[in-house]
């Protein structure tokens, strides 16, 4: 029995706030039958009937049409509404017919398969993870040998096709064998195309499965019992393998994965047979899977990438150094999970550790050593051509010097200072001076412009600050002789073709 109080509030709540008898009886800490017998006996008036919806004239035209088309979309539907007056809102109409959609009512087969007849592989995602200025999703690629349950997993941090192959390849070499079909669900690295039942499956995939003797296959849409075994694992793996488990980068989460699936995943009980385990089902199916071959296939990423205006080939979001005489190429890059290798034909011209982070610029120091050293080249040789063409004697100037081991960079820039400062004639004459007096430095150049200007009482030689711009340090203007211009004031002037050059 009761107290009144109690049937009293069990009354208010149902009839005054609306709580289902469930609600009631559990906020109570009385039964469910109990809540029953008092609204049973209530002779309170009933509820009031609920408000009219919208959508309740248009629920047969609903029924009909879902019960003729029962794939048809709610959105689809709800569209046919609207061109028949319905004015609610598409959210709030699918979520109002939900109830109506019909379910289907089809029985499947329990699938049964002979040892080391089929595997069937998946992925499995878990989050993301943050590497560097990047996140990447963290996925589980999981194979399970239909027959005897053993486990493989593997993660990676992405799902391109090469790390399907991957993930297969190392289940193989796990299992020591390889089952004679690999199912897979509908994939897009795996399944290029599909029309109804025809399958055309990615042409890496197939010379893969031919490789290893297997034959690929697709699981029909909307069959998720074809693929029930791969899908128990994943949410086995969940459940007893992830959850709080520490690890502190990739290497280390595969480690504890692949401990963990020969250990306690091998020692938990057969599902046919819970008196065997895992591990003995699988010694029993292990001699029934087909040979490993020889040699293992390809899976490293192959990507042919074009180098520009830089010494750089883009990889994954990231940048890898390549000596700089291959700009403007085109090379290939071959990627393992841990290197990348550039090459150029079948020569490799540069090999990196391979980065999961964003935008990063990996470099080989040699690579920026020898750019360097080209650029400073480049300039010395571009200074001494401005040379020759401004002051030819510069030439047998450097030549002496370098038969003395000076420092031609040096004395180039040097050399190019005065040449804008004092003009190509000034430093053409003082050059020859010096070669004949056999004192062949650049400091003497510099004395004897000072001593020639001093002679002309000239104010002190200032350099002309130009922009850093090859289009005006390096360009040569032609002087040509002003006689010509005077010979039109006086022409009994004698012609002159006497030419003058300056630079810079």
């Amino acid at each position: 029995m009761i107290t009144r109080e109690l049937e009293v509030e069990i009354l208010r709540l149902r009839h005054a706030e609306g709580w289902a008898i469930g609600t009631i009886a559990t906020q109570l800490s009385v039964h469910h039958d109990v809540v029953e017998r008092v609204l049973a006996q209530d002779a309170a008036p009933p509820s009031p009937p609920p408000r009219p919806r919208l959508v309740d004239p248009y629920l047969p035209f609903v029924q009909e049409t879902w019960a003729r088309y029962p794939k048809l979309p709610a959105t689809r539907l709800w569209a046919m509404c609207r061109n028949r007056g319905y004015t609610g809102a598409k959210d709030h109409f699918r979520t109002v017919v939900k109830p109506y959609r019909p379910v289907p009512k089809e029985a499947f087969l329990r699938l049964r398969t002979l040892p080391g007849e089929q595997a069937q592989f998946d992925w499995a995602h878990f989050g993301e993870v943050q590497v560097g200025r990047s996140r990447r999703k963290l996925l589980a690629f999981v194979g399970v040998l239909s027959w005897s349950r053993a486990i493989y997993m593997q993660f990676f941090l992405g799902q391109q096709l090469e790390n399907v192959l991957r993930g297969q390849e190392g289940a193989f070499a796990t299992w020591q064998g390889v089952p004679r079909v690999a199912l897979y669900d509908n994939m897009r690295t795996v399944v290029a195309e599909r029309v109804g039942t025809a399958i055309r499956f990615n042409r890496q995939l197939l010379d893969f499965a031919a490789h290893y003797r297997y034959e690929p296959r697709s699981v029909a849409p909307a069959r998720g019992n074809e693929k029930g075994r791969v899908e128990r694992a994943i949410r086995y793996v969940r459940a007893s393998f992830f959850l709080a488990r520490p690890w502190r980068d990739l290497a280390d989460l595969n480690r504890q994965a692949a401990a963990w699936c020969q250990g306690e995943a091998m020692d938990r009980p057969w599902p046919q047979d819970p008196q065997q385990t895992v591990r003995e089902a699988f010694a029993e199916e292990q001699g029934k899977l087909l040979p490993l071959p020889e040699r293992e296939y390809p899976t490293d990423e192959r990507r042919e990438v074009n180098v520009g205006k830089q010494p750089y080939v883009r990889f994954d979001l990231n940048d890898y150094s390549v000596p700089h005489e291959l700009v403007r190429q085109t090379l290939v890059v071959v990627a393992s999970l841990e290197t990348v290798r550039v090459l150029r034909g079948n020569d490799e011209v540069a090999c990196h550790g391979r980065s999961y982070d964003r935008g990063a610029v990996i470099e080989e120091p040699a690579h920026v050593a020898a750019l360097v050293a080209s650029k400073r080249a480049a300039r010395e040789h571009r200074g001494m051509d401005r040379l020759a063409h401004a002051a030819p004697s510069t030439r047998a100037l450097l030549e002496r010097l370098a038969e003395r081991g000076n420092n031609l960079g040096s004395a180039t820039a040097r050399l190019l200072v005065l040449l804008d400062t004092h003009g190509a004639d000034a430093l053409e004459a003082a050059v020859r001076e010096v070669l004949e007096r056999e004192v062949p430095h650049v400091h003497a150049v510099r004395q004897v412009l000072d001593r020639e200007r001093a002679a002309r009482g000239a104010p002190p030689a200032i350099a002309i600050p130009l922009p850093d711009d090859p289009r005006l340090r390096d360009l040569c203007v032609r002087q040509h002789s002003l006689e010509s211009y005077a010979r039109r004031q006086a022409p009994n002037l004698p012609a002159s073709d006497s030419e003058e050059v300056s630079c810079g």
